[in-house]
């Protein structure tokens, strides 16, 4: 979907997939509203958003949105991105979040997916992870390594062989990290 008219707004570049997550204290605000805005239209179709990303893009912008199915055994298809797209397109158009010309791209989440939520974690226990932390613990902020388990409010990754038990609350952002 290509917008039309106004200014694309600088502070809302960054994001995942772009390699900065960062999104200051406005687009964190316009993050947290466009996922309260577009979670609903995409879990009617049985869906999850999983994340999103505005990034600069030329003269413009591209709103990228990251969708799985719930099951761990299904895959996101061609169709369920357009599906997604048409529902995403026709909230965006009415409710008209975004200032300026921008691309709306719908993606699965690709096989360094971002770990959100805590069943996010609880589906992918043994796997590799990396976690950065908001605020350092034992002196350092990134964690990459297994996933062992989870306990009430927090994850068990093992890195080089020592256990690190990072609370969910000071979790940044976490991705599977496959070798």
């Amino acid at each position: 979907m290509e917008r039309i008219g106004g200014r694309w707004s600088p502070f809302l570049f960054g994001g995942p997939r772009r390699g900065r997550s960062d999104w200051g204290p406005k687009g964190r605000k316009m993050r947290d509203a466009l996922m309260r805005l577009l979670e609903p239209p995409i879990e009617a179709l049985g869906f999850e958003l999983l994340d999103l990303e505005l990034a600069q893009a030329g003269r413009g912008g591209v709103l990228r949105i990251f969708i799985d199915r719930p099951k761990p055994d299904a895959s996101v298809t061609v169709e369920d991105c357009a599906a997604v797209s048409h529902a995403v397109s026709e909230v965006l158009e009415v409710e008209d979040p975004i200032k300026g010309n921008y691309t709306l791209e719908v993606s699965s989440p690709g096989f360094d997916r971002i770990l959100r939520k805590r069943a996010h974690f609880e589906r992918f226990v043994g796997e590799r992870i990396a976690a950065e932390l908001k605020l350092p613990l034992d002196g350092r902020r990134r964690f990459v390594g297994t996933l062992k388990s989870i306990g009430n409010d927090s994850i068990l990754v093992e890195v080089d062989g020592r256990p690190y038990e990072l609370p969910l609350e000071r979790i940044q952002k976490a991705r599977l990290r496959p070798e």
